[in-house]
This record gives structure tokens, sequence and C-alpha cells, in this order.
């Protein structure tokens, strides 16, 4: 796909997600937004190997959705590579339905549970690791909050791989300053994120997280690294694609009124 391609996934991204959380009124809409570029780029821009209609595939590369509280943003991109039917998506959060608000493992191209945070960089180097030792070439993909930072387990996972010179490991800090309680930078600063992961043995790279035109060139430093697995660093807003929940922790997941509802859809392309 091409930028203009890709914006149209992102729109349509942003419109499915919408539209899963207001059937069943439960979702987090804002953690969603901030990583949508992101998740599009990955799947749809020729960066991980995904083959659709093959959720198993040996080959593939893992992505993990560490801010399992955004766990909902794989779920339309599944569903459109036939990983599961476009059906379940209206069955979200509903008994015996296969999408709860939290990823399991029964769900396909699922590689990691992760409602508890912090978890996903050291999954993501157990994948690295494996990889190396089956003589395999996938890579591993980790999207991380940045309020999920707060772990020390990401840090320790961080060691570890830096040590191992996993450089078939890559994380992506949704770094949209914001988490359920506040700002990240009063609740707890976590100062220059790029140099924190450089401190740590990683190569590291600050980008516009909702700009097509600075992820894919970041991405492409996968392989480059000189032996050091890659962070990086994408400055996001919370929110992005409707106006009142942009950069506002309270809408963490807080549901719209129909008065604003109308607003989100017209601002997302959607008939009111």
């Amino acid at each position: 796909m091409n930028i203009n391609d890709l914006e149209a996934k992102a729109y349509w991204l942003r419109q499915e997600l919408f539209e899963m959380v207001m059937r069943q009124k439960k979702g987090h809409i804002p953690s969603c937004y901030s990583c949508t570029e992101i998740m599009i780029a990955l799947y749809y821009g020729g960066i991980a190997k995904v083959t659709a209609g093959q959720p198993d595939d040996p080959k593939r590369d893992r992505i993990i959705v560490s801010k399992g509280h955004a766990a909902m943003v794989q779920y339309p991109i599944l569903a459109d590579l036939d990983f599961y039917p476009k059906s379940e998506l209206e069955r979200f959060t509903e008994p015996g339905g296969l999408l709860g608000m939290y990823a399991d493992f029964r769900i396909p191209g699922i590689e990691g549970i992760s409602g508890s945070l912090g978890h996903g960089v050291g999954m993501g180097a157990g994948f690295a690791m494996a990889a190396r030792q089956d003589k395999q070439d996938y890579r591993t993909f980790v999207i991380l909050g940045d309020g999920e930072c707060y772990e020390g387990s990401i840090w320790e996972s961080a060691m570890f791989a830096a040590h191992r010179k996993l450089d078939n490991l890559i994380a992506i800090i949704d770094r949209n300053q914001l988490c359920i309680l506040g700002k990240t930078e009063e609740l707890l600063e976590l100062g220059d994120m790029e140099e924190k992961w450089r401190s740590f043995g990683w190569e590291a790279v600050t980008i516009d997280g909702h700009s097509f035109d600075e992820l894919m060139p970041a991405f492409d430093r996968i392989g480059k690294t000189g032996g050091k697995p890659l962070a990086i660093i994408a400055n996001t807003v919370k929110g992005k694609g409707i106006s009142f929940m942009e950069g506002r922790s309270e809408w963490h997941n807080r549901m719209p009124s129909d008065e604003q509802i109308a607003q989100a859809r017209s601002e997302l392309g959607m008939e009111g």
C-alpha cells in the first residue's frame, strides 16, 4: 500500500473500533487510537510478515500488544486477514463470543496475553531467542504504552535483550504521555525515552507515531542496528481522530453521549 492507502486504512480501523465499542458500550477507544497508525504500518505497510488466512504460519513475524487495554486494536485487522469471521466483531465481549476486552490465546493471530502490564518485552525477548536458536528469521514486534514503562519488568527484559544482542526484537513505545490517572510526566516523569532505551543497550529513534512518512523509514532500521534491539519511540496523541477525546485522560474508558457519538462519527468520516 502507498501512503494514501495506509491513511485510508487507518480511517477504516478507527471506524471499526468505534462501532465495536458503541455496540457494547465497553472498550478503550483513546488507547487504540494512539497506536492506530503503528498497527496499520505493521500489518498493511509491508513491515511485518503476516499471511492472510494463515495465523499459525511458522515463518510469521510475531506482534504483541503489551498495553493490554488496547488489545482490541488488533481485532478488526485479524478479521480482515481472514483469521476468523468478521461476524465475531459484532459479538465483542458477548458471552460465547471469541473476542474479549483483553486478548487470549483462543484468538487466532494473538501472540501474547497482556491484561497485566509490563510483560510484552519479556515475551518478545523469548520469541526472539527462540527464533535465533531455531535458526528462523522471523522478527518480534512489541507495542508498549508509555505509562506501562513504569513497570520494572520492562527494564529487566530490556537489559536481557540487549545483553543477548536480540536485533530481531523491536519495541514500539506509544508515547501519548497519558495514562488512566493523568499525565505521565506529572505522575512519574519518564524523561527522554530515546536516551533511556539507549542507556539500556538498545538502538533508539523518536518519530511522529501518526505519520506514515516517519513510521516507515523507522522500520527500515531493523537489522541495521549493529546487533542491538530496536526501540521506536512514537510520539502520539491519545484519542487521535476524535477531537473531544484527544489528549484527555478522562476518556480512557469513558463512553460518549448520543450527541458526542454523532460528532465522533462525523469526525471519523462516518454517517451520523
